[in-house]
């Protein structure tokens, strides 16, 4: 029970990292994008 726990706690870690990672590389500014769904634009 004790090897689950830890291993949860790995997990959180590692996805709480990658995810906060992901948003400091966020490049500053306004991005557009253009889809299927028309155009979007939104500020960062």
């Amino acid at each position: 029970m004790l090897y689950l726990l830890i291993g949860a706690l790995v997990v959180v870690v590692i996805v709480l990292g990658a995810y906060i990672w992901r948003q400091e590389s966020k490049p500053e500014g306004v991005e557009l994008k253009i889809d299927d769904n028309g155009i979007s634009i939104q500020k960062n």
